[in-house]
Parts: C-alpha cells; sequence; structure tokens
C-alpha cells in the first residue's frame, strides 16, 4: 500500500514536471519545433515516462492545454458575476473573451498548439517531422474543434450568444469570433505582448454581433 502511494506521488510529480517544461519550452518555440526528448530532458525524466503518460507529442499538448484551461471552466462555473453565472450574456461573453485572452497571453504556447493541430494532421513537413523524431506515434486530432478546450470555449460561447440574440446563427458565429485567436498576425501580437488590444478588438466584435437589431 504505501509503496503504491510513493508510485501514484511520483506519477504525479512527473506529470507536473513533464506539464512545466512543455510550457517553458512552448515560450520559446513552436509545438512542431518541440520533440519528446526535448521534453523529456527538460523536465528530468527519461522520454519512455513521457510516451507512456501522454502517448504523443500532441497528447501532450492537449494534456497541457487542459491542465491550464481548467481554472477558467470553473471559473465560468462557479465565480462571481460577469465571468461566473448571473450577469447578462453579453457582459458574460466580454468577460469570458478577456478571459481566454488572459489565459492565451499568459501561455502564448497552447494557443498555437490548440491552432495547430486543426492543421497538422495536413501538413506533409509536420508528418515527416513527427516521424523522424518521434517514430510516427503522433496523430494529431481531425480538426480544432475535437479538442475538449476548444469545444468548451465554443460550446460557452455559441450558448451566450443564443442568449442574447436567439434570432442569430450562434454556432457558427462562435467559431468565426474564437477562430480569429489561430491566425498568424494574432499569434505574432500575443508574442510582442499586446494582449489588451487583441481583447479590446474582440470585445468591439462582440459588441457589434450582440447588438440589438435594427427595426424593420
Amino acid at each position: 500500500m504505501i509503496e503504491e502511494r510513493r508510485e501514484r506521488a511520483d506519477a504525479a510529480r512527473n506529470r507536473r514536471a513533464i506539464l512545466r517544461a512543455t510550457e517553458e519550452l512552448l515560450g520559446r518555440h513552436r509545438p512542431e519545433q518541440i520533440s519528446m526528448e526535448q521534453v523529456a530532458a527538460a523536465a528530468g525524466v527519461g522520454k519512455g515516462t513521457v510516451f507512456h503518460r501522454f502517448g504523443s507529442r500532441m497528447g501532450l499538448m492537449v494534456a497541457l492545454m487542459q491542465e491550464r484551461a481548467h481554472a477558467l471552466e470553473e471559473a465560468v462555473a462557479s465565480a462571481p458575476p460577469p465571468l461566473g453565472p448571473g450577469a447578462p450574456p453579453e457582459e458574460r461573453l466580454t468577460a469570458f473573451l478577456d478571459a481566454i485572452v488572459d489565459v492565451v497571453g499568459r501561455n502564448k504556447g497552447l494557443l498555437a498548439a490548440l491552432g495547430h493541430a486543426a492543421t497538422a494532421s495536413s501538413r506533409p513537413e509536420w508528418k515527416e517531422q513527427s516521424e523522424h523524431r518521434d517514430g510516427g506515434g503522433d496523430r494529431a486530432p481531425d480538426s480544432r474543434d475535437d479538442h475538449p478546450v476548444y469545444r468548451f470555449w465554443h460550446d460557452h460561447t455559441s450558448a451566450l450568444i443564443a442568449a442574447r440574440r436567439p434570432d442569430l446563427d450562434g454556432e457558427l458565429l462562435a467559431h468565426i469570433l474564437l477562430g480569429s485567436l489561430h491566425s498568424e498576425p494574432v499569434l505574432r501580437l500575443l508574442e510582442r505582448g499586446e494582449a489588451p488590444r487583441l481583447a479590446a478588438s474582440l470585445r468591439v466584435m462582440a459588441a457589434g454581433m450582440l447588438a440589438a437589431p435594427a427595426p424593420s
């Protein structure tokens, strides 16, 4: 029993070290530039430990995204308004977009990894790099929609749009709004430390979407 508890503690410690090392590497490199060997060396664990825990490089990126975005999901469910329940949908949407920008501004690699997964499976150079570095074990999700983090961001954004403007296509508008986060110009903006500029622009876009329709 004591040995089992020690093994669980070691596994949890290794997981934290691996995720921390991955985040540090993502602060300096794009996801496709990071190998499992680099992560293992930075975390002070064996490469096999990284593969055993996360399966593939993309599995590691997904785990990091889930870890860093979990606090935001909890805040949406239970924090005081306007981020949490109790505020009008337009105020909640603005607060939610601000919170997303805060998350990705502090974890720029997280946003890059999320956007990267949407295109990785269609890029021959990524497949070649994966096979060369990791023995072909990487498998990217079929689309960004497959990511639990993006699904949560999209579903919550869509629900808030629908609550304020049920006459609009909230599902599509949420994709358009969040999709703007994954462009190269926005990534460069974040790399320059201009997250407040991004947040302000998203607020303008959201306000325009949710404005009351003009009388016919």
